[in-house]
């Protein structure tokens, strides 16, 4: 197996990406009926889904795992900095995008939801390379 045949296309990436975003926003903002918490852990694990999948952009290099870790390490610390309220941040978090994808409330609950789909995308990404 080459380096390149364990690197995922860039289009496919950027694909990949667009795609979580618009199905985060479409959970998030179109009304559905779904229940409040299908509504916020969904967008959660789609949103824990895209850091991932940056990570892997970023670093197709990297372990499957190396890329999980890193991108739990990010998700959970941008859920942690929702603990700190400066007004820098604050400012950042006060607007619809800045809400979206930094938050505003903090959630021992999205620490382990992001945890479980991150853990998703890495045993997606050890399926993909044993494909290859």
């Amino acid at each position: 197996m080459t380096d390149s045949t364990l690197r995922r296309p860039l289009p496919r990436s950027l694909l990949a990406i667009a795609g979580l975003m618009v199905a985060g926003l479409i959970l998030r903002l179109v009304p559905m009926g779904l229940p409040g918490a299908v509504v916020k852990h969904g967008g959660s694990i789609l949103w824990a889904m895209m850091i991932h999948t940056i990570v892997g952009m970023v670093r197709p290099r990297w372990s499957p795992s190396r890329r999980g870790a890193v991108a739990t390490i990010i998700a959970c610390g941008i859920e942690l900095s929702q603990l700190y309220h400066l007004p820098a941040l604050d400012a950042m978090r006060a607007n619809w995008l800045g809400a979206l994808l930094f938050g505003r409330v903090f959630s021992i609950v999205d620490l382990v939801v992001y945890a479980l789909a991150i853990t998703i995308g890495t045993l997606i990404d050890y399926k993909h390379r044993r494909r290859t």
